[in-house]
């Protein structure tokens, strides 16, 4: 089938198998062509593996270190009739490149939530790894979780917290800049939103693989985190999300005391700068400030995207020779360039100039719609979208 790009709202409902491949290609290029912490990870579990930092994640620690990479992904396979998920296609291109340099890789498409999941993964981790890991990265997202425990279902809830709070918005379909409100949350869904994003599931994970003494001695964990500045901060920290991120504090430093006690490991959140993914383009702050937020940050030189970001942080931060770039939390910021002073006053003076006419002059939308739909494999000179395809890989 000829596969061409189908968007519904902050989604593009199609993928290509070939520009998804070469998405990955240009990762593993990046982390090849940046050497490495003299010391790294072996044996590593990705929860959440098959898009942005997860994916990242994965292609640094195989190509830049060697390691063997376990994944778990919950992804749309594909058809005769219709494409695959980019996470799909992205998981299937690693995989390849993988094989091809004699690096295990290997891949569980489940529900990570699950107990099932979980348990899956000790088996392989038991039988095809060695019978532990050293570095497990969660980098989950997903907008409900059921939990293994009781069997309710919670989905997540993108509201404010108090008062309602109302923004600047771009709508990425007609690029027109208006305004949107959230609505305040209930405690419910305040709940809800922990239930699924906060760090009970992460907790659970690491409370099962040590039971099932796959934990190797001075494992790493780290959870992935976003935090902003002020112009974000009402939308993400201060609301709902950030009250889940909140969550993920807390089971840092309990699995942190976990793992130092039981043996001689260690976990933290590791706050990341904005990026183009798939989940920053549902909140509704995000397209118009990535917009702004690139061209200032392309312009000092300082812009990067996940695979920079992540192969940073095993290189400087989580396997590096010199000090950590910790918070008063015990939090490893990569985000720092983003909240420099400079940089933010810059994006705010043009945050409050910007309007439906000088969107295209006053900010990079073309370069944050680019790396859009990049991310499902479409927009590369390489590619043939005229080529009829495979969907099936």
């Amino acid at each position: 089938m000829i596969i061409k790009p189908k968007v519904r709202g902050f989604i593009c409902t199609t993928a290509h198998p070939e520009g998804c491949k070469v998405h990955v290609q240009e990762q593993i290029d990046y982390v090849k062509a940046h050497k490495p912490a003299a010391t790294g990870p072996k044996n590593v579990l990705i929860i959440g593996c098959s898009n942005g930092y997860g994916l990242a994640s994965r292609i640094s620690a195989a190509f830049g270190h060697g390691a063997k990479t376990l994944g778990v992904m919950f992804e749309k396979e594909p058809t005769e009739r219709r494409p695959a998920s980019a996470g799909w296609y992205n998981t299937k291109a690693f995989e390849a490149e993988a094989e091809k340099e004699g690096l295990y890789a290997k891949s569980l498409n489940a529900d990570a939530f699950s107990d099932d999941a979980k348990a899956q993964v000790i088996d392989v981790i038991k039988n095809e790894m060695g019978g532990q890991v050293d570095l497990v990265v969660y980098s989950l997202g997903a907008p409900r979780r059921t939990d293994p425990e009781t069997g309710q279902t919670y989905a997540s809830s993108l509201k404010a917290i108090g008062e309602p709070v109302t923004r600047k918005s771009l709508n990425t379909d007609t690029k027109q800049v208006g305004e949107f409100t959230l609505d305040p949350a209930t405690d419910e869904e305040i709940h809800n939103t922990i239930k699924v994003m906060g760090g009970e599931d992460w907790e659970r994970w690491i409370d099962q693989l040590s039971e099932a003494g796959v934990l190797a001695e001075g494992v790493k964990s780290t959870a992935y985190s976003y935090i902003g500045k002020d112009l974000t901060w009402p939308i993400y920290g201060g609301a709902t999300i950030g009250r889940a991120k909140q969550d993920v504090d807390r089971a840092s430093v309990a699995i942190n005391e976990k793992l130092k006690k039981e043996l001689n490991g260690e976990a933290n959140v590791s706050v990341l700068k904005a990026v183009v993914t798939q989940s920053s383009s549902a909140i509704p702050v995000m397209p118009l400030y990535l917009s702004i937020l690139i061209r200032v940050m392309k312009e000092r030189g300082t812009n990067e995207g996940c695979i920079e970001q992540v192969h940073g942080l095993l290189t400087d931060q989580l396997y590096g020779s010199g000090d950590r770039t910790l918070d008063d939390q015990g939090r490893i910021r990569m985000d720092l360039n983003e909240l420099d002073s400079d940089v933010q006053a810059e994006v705010e003076a043009i945050w409050n100039q910007v309007n439906s006419d000088n969107v295209d002059e006053l900010t990079d939308f073309a370069e944050y719609q680019k790396e859009f739909f990049k991310l499902f494999g479409f927009g590369f000179d390489e590619v043939d979208y005229e080529k009829d395809v495979d969907p099936i890989v």
